[in-house]
């Protein structure tokens, strides 16, 4: 083989997750499933969140077929009180790795959302963030540890496709602004916090909303025309290409990867 110049790690080291911890939500289905998959083939350790248990169950038991040690919580992240619990159960050794991947996607037109429907979407989507993001913080840095954190953004909350998503659009801006922030506060500190917009992808959730579309005003058919003729690449997504990249950010192929928003989309936004 041979010498490498400068003394440069090899892409094995680079990529390998060996020695880390991961905390990954939404784990039981769609990109969060990839996901823990790709971490654990990388050699990492898992805790695994979501609301499902025999979703997670699932889940565990390939990412355990790589090796992986797994630990599973069933969670409501639309609750602060269970995430802080699941972080007190966490301060002995709180995750090198936090990816806030969890959310949901609920359809309704922008006047027939209520105060308790809008508070819902943003407890689950955007205040989750911000708590899960404070508390490994916060802990990790009592141990003066770094850490990586990979939020999950959507293109609505750049360039909105669909109508009867605006609560759903401001809850992913309000991800993105916060990657952004926490990137710039907590550098200096050893984290690495950036955001993945991912676009078309076909997961459980978006089949699901598929089927809310067949309730409302527009059609299936018209809307997946109309997605599909917007993207340059020519198809829909495999949450398996979001977890790739998820993969490179969390791994120290990326270690000069800083507030960054990165589009996982087909080219939706480029079109």
């Amino acid at each position: 083989m041979a010498k490498r110049k400068n003394s440069l790690p090899e892409l094995g080291e680079l990529i390998s997750l060996r020695g880390k911890s991961a905390m990954i939500t939404g784990a039981g289905s769609g990109i969060g499933r990839a996901i823990a998959y790709r971490f654990a083939e990388a050699g990492a350790s898992l805790h695994l969140v979501d609301l499902v248990e025999k979703d997670l169950k699932a889940t565990a038991q390939v990412s355990e077929r790589f090796g992986a040690q797994v630990t599973t919580y069933v969670v409501d992240l639309g609750d602060k009180k269970q995430i802080d619990a699941l972080w007190e159960s966490l301060k002995p050794a709180p995750p090198d790795i936090l990816v806030n991947n969890a959310g949901i996607y609920p359809f309704k037109d922008f006047v027939d959302v209520d105060e308790s429907y809008y508070r819902h979407v943003m407890d689950v989507n955007l205040d989750s963030v911000y708590w899960m993001c404070q508390h490994m913080i916060r802990q990790r840095l009592k141990k003066k540890l770094g850490g990586v954190i990979i939020n999950m953004g959507s293109i609505e909350a750049i360039l909105p496709f669909k109508e009867d998503l605006g609560h759903y659009s401001v809850s992913k801006a309000g991800v993105i602004a916060l990657t952004r922030a926490l990137a710039k506060e907590h550098a200096r500190h050893g984290f690495r916090v950036n955001v993945i917009v991912p676009g078309g992808i076909l997961t459980e959730g978006t089949k699901g909303a598929a089927k809310q579309l067949l309730k409302l005003k527009f059609g299936l058919l018209k809307t997946a025309v109309e997605f599909a003729g917007r993207l340059p690449i020519g198809r829909a997504g495999q949450p398996d290409e979001v977890a790739r990249i998820a993969l490179v950010l969390a791994s120290d192929l990326a270690t000069y990867v800083q507030g960054a928003l990165i589009p996982v989309d087909g080219g939706f936004l480029s079109a």
